[in-house]
Order: structure tokens, then sequence, then C-alpha cells
């Protein structure tokens, strides 16, 4: 068990005193929190929480706990932030594998000549991942897609991509030069999988504009659409067998930030500058000037496969 982790959980709970606003501040759900606090109390052999339907309290043996909890999570933070500043200082950084691997390694190399002396630590993971991993310390800096519920997160400038849809050649919208929402009625939608909070969007905004998918799939290849099953949305492909073409109006916006806890980190600011240099130029996104997320100027520095 990582002890660490889990006391972080509990501090987290403890403050809250409800296990579905500290499972919304740490960004996950709330049935893993509840076991995880469980497998807390088991290791420790102690009862943290009096819980009943009603509310939650700190038993006495979760109140004297707190104190020791938070001085232990913040010691660790601490040895954290002095290993990021020593020489050979490692960013431990988290990706969306949609972006693809050229992306990715735009922003790794990206990184490196921006900040030679910090050496990028890349990991692919899904946003809902990336938010547990930025919550409990094992990220430092993520590149997540919104929507996102994490309260204890600071975000970077949002950047926003206009995805078109990628057809295989033989379909006959693959014929005309820009496709409408609604031309896609009666075929089956692949979308990456696990960002929820995204597929919720991106569906809402199909059944707007009159496209309601007999089957949604949630793969990270391209295979369904190769094979004349599906339609996938995302950034521009030129692949042998398929076809991709903008959408009518425009009418997806996917919102991009990079995001770290705590306070501003130069090195998280310095990845972002670098993580919006790169997508702006890579893949085509633009800044969002309607984004609800705080933006933090940053300081000067010493998609799918086939």
């Amino acid at each position: 068990m990582d002890l660490v982790r889990h006391l972080r959980y509990f501090t987290v709970v403890a403050e809250e005193l409800h296990f579905g606003n500290a499972a919304v501040r740490l960004g996950m759900a709330q049935p893993p929190l509840s076991q995880r606090i469980r497998r807390l109390e088991e290791e420790l052999g102690v009862r943290l929480f009096d819980r009943s339907s009603r509310q939650v309290r700190l038993t006495e043996q979760g109140r004297a706990l707190l104190p020791e909890a938070r001085e232990i999570v913040a010691r660790v933070d601490r040895l954290r932030d002095l290993a990021g500043r020593g020489e050979g200082a490692v960013l431990r950084v988290g990706v969306t594998p949609d972006l693809g691997s050229s992306v990715i390694a735009a922003l790794i190399a990206g990184f490196r000549e921006h900040v030679p002396e910090v050496r990028p630590a890349p990991v692919e993971m899904w946003s809902a991942d990336q938010v547990i991993a930025l919550t409990d310390g094992t990220l430092d800096v993520g590149l997540l897609r919104h929507p996102v519920a994490a309260p204890g997160l600071s975000f970077g400038p949002m950047l926003v991509q206009r995805p078109g849809v990628v057809l295989a050649e033989t379909d006959p919208l693959a014929d005309l030069s820009s496709v409408h929402l609604a031309d896609l009625a009666g075929r089956q939608l692949v979308l990456f999988p696990r960002e929820p909070g995204l597929h919720e969007e991106t569906l809402a905004e199909c059944r707007h504009h009159g496209f309601v998918p007999e089957e949604v799939h949630e793969a990270q290849t391209l295979g369904l659409v190769l094979a004349g099953a599906a339609v996938a949305f995302g950034p521009r492909v030129e692949l042998p067998g398929l076809r991709w073409r903008p959408l009518l109006g425009s009418p997806l916006a996917w919102r991009i930030s990079t995001a770290w806890r705590g306070q501003t980190a130069d090195a998280a600011v310095a990845f972002g500058a670098v993580a919006v240099r790169v997508l702006k130029e890579r893949v085509g996104m633009t800044d969002d000037g309607t984004a609800p997320v705080r933006r933090v100027r940053a300081r000067p520095a010493s998609g799918f496969l086939a």
C-alpha cells in the first residue's frame, strides 16, 4: 500500500467530512475513495471515521492522526520540491495518448531545448488518470483534456481544437469538401477511450446538430473506420484508405490545457509555454478566450493511431 497517498486521501476526507465532495476534489470516483480509506483503516488497525447516511465524522483516533498525516504529506511534498531544484531534476509529465507520437515527441524536444537543466519524463495517461496522479503527487504536470473536476489543481492557458471527421475513402461523404454533423446520421462513431467528460460534451453537440450515432465504440485505433463500419472525430490525418473532412461550422470544440497541483511551479509553467507553441504549430489549436480556468503567465526559464 502507498501509505503517503492514502494519508493524502484521509486528510482531504477529514477536511471535507463528505466522501462525495472529497472525491470531486481529488478528481476520482467516490467508491474507490471509500475503499482506500477502508484499506488505510485496516492497515492502521483503527477506525478513522464514523459514517452514517447523514454525516461523516472523525473518530477520536482520526482526530489524533490528522495532524500527523498532514505533516507527513507536507514533508513528502517538500522533499519532492527540493529534489526538483537539484541537478538532474526530473519533470514527470502526463500526456493524453490521442495526441499521437509525433506531437508528444515535439513536446519533449521543445521542453528540453527550452529548459535543458530539467529532464522531462513523459507518461501517456488519459485525463482522469492524470488528475488522480497530479493530486497524489506522482505527476508534476499534466496535459489533459477538459472538462475535468479538480478544484485542487492550477491550470495553464486553455487551447481549443476543432476536429473534423475521419471517414473510410469508400464512404460517399468522402467525396464532399466538408461534412455537416447531420450528414453522419445512421453511422456508428469511434471515440478515444477514458475521457468521459469530453465524450458527454461531444455526444451532446452531435445530438444538437442532428447526429445520433447508432453505436458508440471506445477505441484508440481507426480500424473500424478503415473497415467502413464507423466514423471518428479528430485532427487531420493522411492515411491510406481514410479521408479527413472538416465539419461545417466547426461545431465541436475540444479544450486542452496543462495542469499542476498547488501554486505556480516554474518548470510546469515552462512546459505549458512549450505545449501552447507545439499544439498551435503541430495540431492547429487556437486560444480559447471563453475558458473558465485561471490563466498563468509563463515566466522566462534559466490522436488516434492508425
